[in-house]
């Protein structure tokens, strides 16, 4: 049993000490659905569960969430308690906490933007953070990379915030958790979907550069302690998507970098870009000590798609002037506002649409929470609420969720379909990091 001020992602490492190849998804999403689909899975497996936030989404200025890092803190909570899960069972994460959001700005000015974003995070309760300092800032030489002894430096500047943010937290709230660190720069940009051309594995040399690098510095700032609290490191180990292409984890391809990490017994890999992977790939990659799964464009793509699905279901069920017209509607939006996805989606006018509506990166999840967008999500499903679906119909659209709803296991609801069509991307992560999950 976990003590109530041991951080339970602590476990994870005895474990795995112990011969036992634990592992546990971490959900980077905001979208309500989605959240409340995960935990209701959770619900059910009786699970801890990661929710995270990446800095674009929450941060001190609101992100594109418009979310503070406590907004978001009691947006879960409250998705939480109106469903009755046990809260307890939460560990809220912030991923690539750094100068991100600020890189343009000269250095000392990002990282003290930077300090104030993690101390944010970490007094609000959020409880497992991944310290990102990789990214050159406003007055780095453009034309060289960052050498890992200023990544680390800037990564222990902000580790030193997170502890004193801590201290102060204990004071309001003795029983707070402590949380625990991600470290590492071999990181896909957030949210993922890059060329898969430039895709390259981390070499064992730069992992252990970046271990040595961060021991040195912790070592002259007196903070040796730190990795106490360590638990992870980000690697790139062969996992990506780009809009329209997969790079399935290859095992041989990533051994000896995975064999690099046996040096390190208290510490695992944390994985980026898992989505889209075969659930095989994904246990394989937890037994090769890929311990974290960081997984979030793949549950909006299963939110969209089973919307799309849900809206024809509409046509052909609904009276043209009473339709949602979602479909239509996100396109609208997402033209009107290029500026989610245009860094993402090039080429002619058929395929910039193409990429709106079916590329893997799914911009679409920025533009779900607009006004008119979440407005027209509604009136689809209360449309779908007030009808009958014929059980021949929702096998067209949605053979997997027809199945459950002939069987017996899901209710004929669109918003239980929805749930359904999120659920499959987290059972693909349970069958990942348990070995007696049955598919």
């Amino acid at each position: 049993m976990v003590n109530n001020m041991e951080n339970y992602l602590k476990t994870l490492i005895t474990q795995r000490k112990a011969g036992i190849n634990a592992g546990i998804p971490s959900f980077c999403c905001a979208n309500h659905f989605v959240i409340e689909s995960i935990l209701d899975n959770a619900k059910e497996e009786d699970d801890y569960i990661i929710i995270e936030a990446t800095s674009n989404q929450v941060n001190q200025n609101g992100g594109y969430t418009k979310m503070q890092p406590i907004d978001f803190y009691n947006y879960v909570y409250e998705i939480a308690n109106k469903i009755g899960f046990d809260n307890k069972k939460i560990i809220l994460g912030g991923d690539h906490l750094g100068p991100l959001p600020w890189c343009e700005l000269p250095a000392e000015e990002a990282m003290a933007n930077a300090e104030i974003l993690v101390s944010l995070f970490v007094e609000a309760g959020y409880t497992k953070i991944h310290l990102d300092t990789s990214m050159r800032l406003g007055d780095d030489d453009p034309n060289q990379m960052l050498d890992n002894e200023t990544i680390a430096q800037r990564g222990a500047r902000l580790y030193k915030a997170c502890e004193q943010a801590y201290a102060r937290r204990i004071q309001k709230y003795p029983e707070s958790v402590h949380p625990v660190y991600v470290i590492g720069s071999e990181v896909p940009i957030p949210g993922g979907g890059i060329s898969l051309e430039k895709m390259v594995i981390t070499s064992p040399e730069d992992f252990n550069k970046t271990i040595y690098a961060y021991k040195k510095v912790f070592k002259e700032q007196k903070l040796d302690d730190a990795w106490d609290n360590i638990i992870a490191v980000v690697v790139q180990p062969g996992v990506e998507f780009g809009n329209e292409g997969i790079h399935r984890y290859n095992r041989n391809d990533a051994k000896s970098l995975c064999h690099a990490l046996r040096k390190y017994p208290d510490l695992v890999f944390e994985g980026h870009s898992t989505d889209y992977q075969l659930p095989e790939s994904l246990r394989e990659m937890v037994e090769d000590g890929i311990a974290i799964l960081k997984v979030g464009p793949a549950l909006t793509f299963a939110l969209r798609e089973a919307l799309f699905q849900l809206a024809m279901m509409e046509k052909e069920l609904i009276n043209n002037d009473e339709q949602s017209r979602f479909i239509e509607c996100l396109e609208d939006e997402m033209t009107k506002n290029p500026k989610y996805w245009q860094k993402y989606y090039g080429g002619s006018e058929l395929e910039m649409h193409l990429g709106r509506k079916y590329g893997f990166s799914d911009r679409s999840r920025y533009y779900m929470t607009l006004p008119v967008v979440d407005a027209s999500i509604r009136k689809l499903l209360s449309n779908l609420e007030n009808v009958n679906i014929p059980l021949g119909m929702l096998k067209q659209y949605m053979p997997l969720q027809y199945v459950q709803v002939r069987d017996g296991i899901i209710n004929l609801t669109p918003r239980d379909l929805i749930k359904s069509a999120v659920g499959k991307i987290v059972d693909d992560y349970n069958y990942a990091v348990r070995r007696t999950y049955i598919r």
